[in-house]
């Protein structure tokens, strides 16, 4: 086998660029090999990893954090890791209830969709 260093390139044999997840309140790092091998979800992984996590434990990762859709007159609510998808949510809410939803980003910042019309 060939020694990398003789490698013209300069790029090595394999490079193990795998993400590492981890969480502080669990006290553990895990890589993200079997959400690509196993489940196959891609350039989702960590997305799908950190939902995983939160359903499993009721916290998310470190480093993740959520926007929020809190409707302002009914109990629904939902966290998205995503804003158009937080979005989405609020506006097909709204659309379908008449009701304002509160959009709440990662920064806490909040802003109000409104039904239309």
């Amino acid at each position: 086998m060939p020694d990398d260093s003789d490698d013209p390139t300069g790029v090595p044999d394999s490079v193990d660029d795998t993400p590492i997840i981890s969480c502080e309140r669990c006290g553990r790092e895990w890589d993200l090999a079997y959400e690509l091998d196993e489940m196959a979800v891609g350039n989702q992984a960590v997305q799908q990893f950190a939902l995983d996590h939160h359903r499993h434990t009721g916290h998310f990762p470190d480093g993740v954090e959520t926007w929020q859709a809190v409707c302002r007159h009914c109990p629904e609510e939902i966290q998205r890791l995503e804003s158009s998808a937080a979005r989405r949510w609020a506006e097909t809410h709204a659309r379908h209830t008449t009701h304002s939803v509160s959009l709440v980003d990662t920064d806490g910042e909040t802003t109000v969709v409104d039904p239309p019309g």
